[in-house]
């Protein structure tokens, strides 16, 4: 015993594993990514509802679509603070508060018998939701050694990616044949199983609540109210302009842009307040590590390119070609179960490989892929969309196990939580300008593929006169008169050419995606040299 007190007082961060949990750590793996699946699911999963939403509370449109962004303001406020709560209230009781408020805030979502009502819940779930992904990294960190962190992080990135991807399918099966009541209902059992796990499984670690115990009684643990108001505004107000700037011709509407001011002076002075705070709600100086600051650009490029191309993909392939949105859904699905199949390989791989050229290789070809998208034409078909698909997750896969253990190589154990929380932050907003980018792109792109369009054709052009010529005798053919089959084709010729402009915009959004996830492959080059999988620093 004597001796296993000095080893873990020579060692403090590589404490044995029944020293870190109480269970079997994979036990813990899977409780806390089964939260992890629930949140990133809610995400996504409302999306296809909303016209039924809208319906069922005789609201419009435009107006529940404020479901969707009260949630994500919620979790962009909280998402950055999590590691401070953790330590105010314990990293456990924090995690199962938080899964505890999604869960019950889910279904008063359900219950909800007008548009405000849902909102505020909404708000109050987007507060839950926000608090668990950084946590769980953390509690992932802490329960597994270096050398096996490689497995949990790959588990970890099954539903990271499987979750927006399984979401709209099921969003759209759900509200279809049943009611978009059940949508939120869905979360009710796993989030009651996650706090029955939970309860039993996860601990604080010792050296954790050691450090929590030291704040406490040195009075460090002090709350810094200026920083807590700053983020909440700076990033509330950051997620409205981007989550509505698209909805509301971004600066050219008052709201969007007083929005937009105010988020660059909080932000701003958010980031000169917390650079000076013995104990900052975000701890930025840890960006002067380089590999942290390289991997959070990892996380950030990642979630650009992948929440950018699973929103515009089943976009392109309802508007376009007609798909239902389960059948984009299932687009989507063999991409994610690449990266699941590959998991196990990852893991073995990556000692062997290393982190600079895993990365380089992962990061070209997610971008090859998107590339890929754009030489796609009207007339592919479901295999070839689905192709590329797997052609990105094969990229991806390579991604999560060294970027996750790059991000914590030279960080501080007692610098995990707050860690995760950046690092976890850093994915947000790259999914949300991700998102944001590809929304907008698409509209002005097909707007100047349109008037590209339009000034090259005329009455006199011989090919139009061919086809509404063509077009209009069909027409009579099926029982329209002469003006009537005119002026249809004379449609139908517009349609096509809007289309077209269509296709041409989801082209040019994949190769700008393209280009911006290329951008990992010079970034490989800058890691700083150590071992993934066993922990040790290689120089």
């Amino acid at each position: 015993m004597a001796a296993l007190v000095r080893k873990l007082d020579a060692e403090p961060v590589e404490l044995p594993l029944a020293a870190r949990t109480a269970g079997n750590p994979w036990a813990v793996a899977i409780t806390v990514t089964l939260a992890t699946f629930m949140e990133l699911l809610d995400t996504s999963i409302s999306n296809v509802s909303l016209p039924h939403i809208a319906g069922g509370l005789g609201t419009s449109y435009d107006e529940s679509t404020w479901i969707l962004t009260s949630y994500l303001v919620a979790n962009a406020v909280i998402l950055p603070m999590s590691a401070w709560l953790s330590q105010v209230f314990g990293r456990k009781r924090y995690y199962m508060m938080s899964v505890a408020l999604f869960t019950a805030a889910s279904f008063l979502c359900g219950i909800a018998p007008s548009l405000g009502v849902l909102i505020v819940m909404r708000v109050i779930q987007g507060i839950g939701g926000g608090g668990l992904a950084p946590v769980e990294q953390a509690i992932l960190v802490d329960t597994f050694p270096k050398e096996k962190l490689g497995g949990a992080f790959a588990l970890y990135s099954m539903a990271i990616v499987t979750a927006p991807a399984v979401g709209p399918p099921l969003g759209g099966w759900i509200t279809d044949s049943f009611s978009w009541r059940w949508v939120f209902f869905i979360n009710l059992p796993i989030g009651i199983l996650s706090l029955l796990l939970s309860s039993r499984l996860v601990r604080d670690p010792a050296q954790f609540t050691a450090q929590r115990e030291r704040m406490r009684r040195g009075g460090r643990l002090r709350i810094d109210y200026a920083g807590i108001v700053l983020i909440a505004i700076g990033f509330a107000c950051l997620e409205v302009v981007l989550d509505r700037g698209e909805r509301d011709d971004w600066f050219g509407s008052r709201f969007i842009t007083v929005f937009a001011l105010i988020a660059l002076a909080a932000i701003a002075a958010a980031i000169w307040w917390e650079l000076r705070q013995p104990d900052p709600v975000v701890e930025l100086t840890l960006l002067r590590e380089r590999n942290f600051a390289i991997a959070n650009i990892y996380y950030f490029i990642f979630a650009f390119g992948l929440f950018g191309s699973t929103v515009m993909i089943p976009e392109m392939l309802q508007t376009l070609f007609g798909y239902t949105a389960t059948d984009a859904g299932l687009v989507l699905g063999p991409g994610a179960a690449v990266i699941t199949l590959l998991a196990p390989v990852v893991v073995r791989l990556a000692p062997r490989i290393g982190a600079r050229r895993m990365l380089a290789a992962s990061f070209t070809i997610a971008a090859l892929a998107m590339f890929y998208y754009s030489g796609l034409t009207a007339q592919t078909d479901y295999f070839h969309f689905a192709l590329a698909r797997c052609f990105q997750g094969f990229g991806y896969a390579f991604m999560f196990v060294p970027v996750s253990q790059l991000a914590y190589s030279y960080l501080p154990s007692e610098k995990n939580n707050k860690g995760s929380s950046l690092t976890n932050l850093c994915r947000n907003w790259g999914g949300s300008f991700g998102i944001a980018f590809v929304t907008t792109m698409v509209q002005r792109r097909a707007q100047y593929h349109q008037s590209v369009l339009v000034s090259g054709l005329s009455s006199a052009d011989a090919g139009v006169r061919q086809f509404i010529w063509s077009s209009s005798r069909y027409l009579l053919t099926r029982g329209s008169s002469g003006p009537d089959a005119l002026r249809q084709a004379y449609g139908l010729a517009s349609h096509l050419m809007t289309q077209q402009a269509s296709m041409l915009a989801f082209m040019d959004c994949f190769q700008l995606l393209g280009l911006a996830v290329i951008l990992g492959l010079p970034l490989a080059f800058l890691i700083r040299g150590f071992s993934v999988g066993s922990g040790g620093v290689s120089h």
